[in-house]
């Protein structure tokens, strides 16, 4: 049996505490470090739902210690916090997933949306991390771009039509996610009295993940129309997708086709729901045609593939194990 020693950097947040969830439960990773920014804690401490299920000391984020305990750290971190990680961890011979946005996008793009890059060797070395699109070149990554949520079902939506979508016509994104996706820390955005029985549309347009979906599609900017929308729900995400498409398919057989490989999505016969993949990595898609207008539903866990479990897929896939190991496929359901 294949043993190999990862740590979560950034154990704090939900998306730490999901991978710390599937680590633990893995058949050939070894949990054996695990930091945020104060240490002095253990796993149950800080989540108290790891009671009787993880209680590794938490400790205060170490480059050093990590790249002594670890061939393999995930970096659960905001942007720009992560680049001052990964390049003395890379340097260290350490490998990394990153699920913050430092290393998803082009120089260029990244210092426009977000701020200045730190880090431009491991920049233009990195791989993102969409199996479905780069699973050969994840195979021989030393560092990985974990995709962000919203792309991630935005782009498996979109990526099996582009040769029928009519070019340079408008992509049309209306997307709705659950209240996880923007953290632990409050704010008046998310907090219960603004987010209860409420539902609101936030930076239409101009949104960080347009210019990742439009990258990864290789259209123009211009041509994504992007509109997330935060839902009085704690975890899941539905993008509501329409395109302009011409010639004679089968939407349905298009999407067969083009995922008949792809162990994380599923096609369905009728539009997708949250519920359906709730805890799970798997990304359901279901498109519907009248005329020249395609409408496509494509629903993940924004916590899971969008973050945590799309992450570990990524460290299988780099260390060489099975895609799926340690991968919940069970849906948190009713």
């Amino acid at each position: 049996m294949i043993h190999i020693n990862v740590g979560v950097i950034g154990a704090s947040g939900y998306t730490g505490l999901e991978l710390v969830k599937m680590l633990v439960k893995h058949p050939n990773f070894k949990l054996t470090y695990l930091a945020n920014s104060e240490g002095g804690t253990t796993a149950d401490e800080l989540h108290p739902s790891l009671k009787n299920v993880c209680n590794l000391e938490v400790q205060k984020a170490s480059v050093e210690q990590a790249s002594i305990d670890c061939e393999l750290v995930f970096l659960a971190l905001p942007h720009k916090t992560a680049m001052a990680y990964v390049k003395p961890l890379i340097a260290n011979g350490v490998k990394v997933v990153d699920l913050s946005a430092d290393y998803r996008l082009p120089l260029y793009t990244y210092e426009a949306f977000y701020t200045e890059h730190t880090d431009v060797a491991n920049l233009e070395h990195s791989v993102y991390g969409l199996p479905e699109l780069f699973r050969q070149e994840l195979k021989s990554a030393k560092l990985v771009a974990n995709p962000g949520c919203f792309p991630t079902s935005a782009i498996l939506g979109v990526l099996p039509f582009m040769d029928y979508r009519v070019q340079h016509t408008p992509i049309i994104i209306d997307a709705k996610t659950g209240v996880s996706g923007a953290g632990k820390k409050l704010s008046d955005t998310t907090h219960f009295v603004n987010v209860n029985d409420n539902l609101f549309a936030y930076n239409p347009l101009m949104h960080r993940h347009a210019p990742e979906i439009a990258d990864k599609l290789g259209v123009d900017f211009e041509e994504i129309n992007f509109v997330p929308h935060l839902v009085p729900l704690t975890r899941g995400m539905i993008s509501s997708i329409y395109i302009q498409v011409e010639g004679d398919f089968d939407e349905q057989k298009v999407l067969e086709e083009y995922y008949k490989d792809a162990p994380h999505v599923r096609i369905s016969n009728q539009p997708t729901t949250m519920k359906d993949v709730a805890g799970t990595n798997f990304c359901d898609i279901y498109a519907k045609r009248k005329g020249n207008i395609l409408f496509i539903s494509s629903a993940i866990d924004n916590l899971m593939r969008g973050a945590s479990s799309q992450a570990v897929v990524n460290a299988n896939i780099m260390m060489g194990l099975a895609e799926d190991a340690g991968i919940p496929d069970i849906a948190y359901v009713p």
